[in-house]
């Protein structure tokens, strides 16, 4: 788990790890989840959760669905949510935000890696969740990793499976810091937006986080490029058309990322790049 604790290692914030009814390995490790773009930038965006979780550290357990409200969901086939939440003296669902994640947010090494490395307890339940009306797409900029990170797309005709994480206040301003700003977060309104939980529960409402730089175009279509999670290939297929950019952050995709992540100017001119070469589309229309 050395990935996890390059950060700073556990803070004394965080709680000691959960063990559920059964003794299986729940480790990040164990579960092949431990790999954290922010520090593998091309393994951007990382593994996400594969169904509900609550993730506790370096640890995630199971969350058993069930058709009743998500507080009420047993962890590990032991206590309800919301019990295990309040026994660790930390806040229950109902007064957590629900946040969508469409990039590295849905991997919990890196949703642990952001909060345990500012001393907040990396404790979060993340649910994937039916969400209507949204896409995911690639943002026209470098982020400070060097990769070039996933974004929301509006798409009417869009039903996308996304993981919501249920964040605390200070969970909260973490994630936002990490975010701003190359995001803006924007409230996304159940009543426009369905969002359907295992189980049947409807969100009547999450956050989103949208890029304050538009959206990568599809070369072929003119449409939103497909954010389809290979990192490698998006930016070696960047390089590829673009001779500006071979010269900036060329020639592989190796060296795109080091030398990004290096350079906040090479980071700032790359992203112009692609705004100059007409690859950036905007996205208004968001609430």
């Amino acid at each position: 788990m050395n990935d996890l604790r390059a950060g700073g290692g556990w803070s004394r914030r965080s709680p000691r790890p959960l063990r559920g009814a059964d003794a299986a390995d729940r480790s990040l490790s164990a579960l092949g989840l431990d790999v954290v773009p922010a520090l593998q930038p091309l393994a951007y965006p990382g593994r996400p959760v594969p169904g509900p979780s609550l993730l506790s550290g370096a640890e995630l357990l199971p969350l058993g669905v069930r058709p009743l409200p998500l507080g009420q969901w047993p962890v590990a086939a032991g206590q309800s949510l919301d019990e295990v939440l309040s026994g660790l003296g930390l806040a229950a669902i109902g007064h957590r935000h629900p946040v969508i994640a469409v990039g590295s947010n849905a991997s919990p090494a890196q949703v642990s890696y952001k909060l345990i490395r500012r001393g907040i307890p990396a404790v979060v339940p993340m649910v994937p969740v039916r969400v209507s009306g949204i896409a995911v797409g690639c943002s026209g900029h470098i982020g400070r990793a060097g990769y070039v990170a996933a974004a929301p797309c509006l798409d009417p005709a869009a039903e996308t499976s996304l993981v919501v994480s249920w964040l605390d206040h200070d969970q909260f301003r973490a994630v936002d810091e990490t975010e701003f700003p190359n995001y803006r977060r924007v409230l996304l309104p159940g009543g426009d937006f369905a969002m359907v939980v295992p189980g049947g529960e409807r969100l009547g409402g999450a956050q989103l986080y949208v890029s304050s730089y538009g959206v990568l175009a599809d070369p072929d279509t003119g449409l939103p490029r497909p954010g389809d999670g290979d990192q490698a290939a998006l930016l070696a297929s960047l390089l590829g058309g673009s001779a500006r950019l071979r010269g900036l952050l060329g020639p592989g995709p190796a060296d795109w990322v080091r030398k990004a992540a290096a350079d906040p100017a090479a980071r700032e001119l790359g992203t112009r790049v692609l705004a100059d070469e007409g690859w950036v589309l905007p996205q208004p229309g968001f609430p």
